[in-house]
């Protein structure tokens, strides 16, 4: 379900991407494409954040959207 919602409102989820992490780029947000595993991946690698924090934005930024 997270995957569809996440490929439905992409666009808007790249919006809040840039807006709230600046450090990451628009190709490492590409990449992603919709997929929540590896959004949540380049989060941890670029942000240094732990999985469980990487997942809470991730799902921070679906409830905004």
């Amino acid at each position: 379900m997270d995957s569809d919602r996440i490929k439905g409102k992409w666009t808007e989820i790249k919006g809040q991407l840039r807006e709230s992490y600046g450090d990451l780029t628009d190709d490492e947000i590409e990449q992603a494409k919709g997929d929540r595993e590896q959004l949540e991946g380049m989060m941890q690698q670029k942000l240094g954040k732990t999985k469980d924090e990487a997942r809470a934005a991730v799902d921070k930024i679906l409830d905004s959207v």
